[in-house]
């Protein structure tokens, strides 16, 4: 018997949970927002604490879809229309996220400051390519938006995301990961 045969095929059942549950959780917030004044379109919000905490956790193709179906979910329903680049560029994030979750122990319980160091460095990496160059440049390319515009809009959500997810998302990873310790230690009495 091969090994091809005996392999599992497609996302583990809890990938695909992770992803329900964190596309349901966004855009539950979706609207929990302040606008930022002086930069049209654009607002504070907490979305991007949980698809990084999710891709986190669960890795690169549970942040990739959480970000991915709950911006289009919520464009849908609260803008009533879909803005792609903005959508695609949540993906990226999440994706970028999840590339370290192996590393940061948050499932088990290891989640320290080291692991928290870990995670905000590589989410503000993931924030500046998402809203530095992918939103910006397709926001050009399928939109016809002016550079000087999309590109104020990308560092104003930057900064917003990093620093949101520095917050929010690390004290969400802290607290899900001594969740998980106490789950995981219970042992069972004879």
């Amino acid at each position: 018997m091969s090994d091809l045969s005996t392999k599992k095929r497609g996302l583990p059942i809890k990938t695909i949970v992770a992803i329900g549950i964190g596309a349901a959780l966004v855009v539950a917030i979706y609207q929990v927002s302040i606008p930022v004044g002086f930069i049209p379109n654009t607002r504070l919000q907490f979305n991007a604490a949980i698809i990084g905490l999710i891709g986190a956790i669960f890795g690169p193709v549970a942040g990739l879809f959480t970000g991915l179906i709950s911006h289009t979910i919520g464009d849908a329903a609260f803008y009533g229309g879909i803005w792609w680049s903005w959508v695609i560029a949540d993906g990226v994030y999440g994706a970028l996220v999840g590339l370290t979750f192996k590393k940061l122990r948050i499932s088990d319980g290891g989640f320290g400051s080291k692991q928290a160091l870990i995670f905000n460095i590589n989410q503000f990496l993931a924030n500046a390519l998402a809203w530095l160059l992918v939103a910006p440049v397709l926001d050009i390319l399928i939109y016809a938006e002016p550079s000087d515009k999309v590109f104020v809009q990308g560092m104003t959500a930057f900064a917003a995301n990093g620093a949101v997810t520095l917050i929010v998302g690390t004290i969400l990873a802290f607290a899900y990961s001594r969740i998980r310790t106490g789950s995981s230690s219970l042992e069972k009495e004879s």
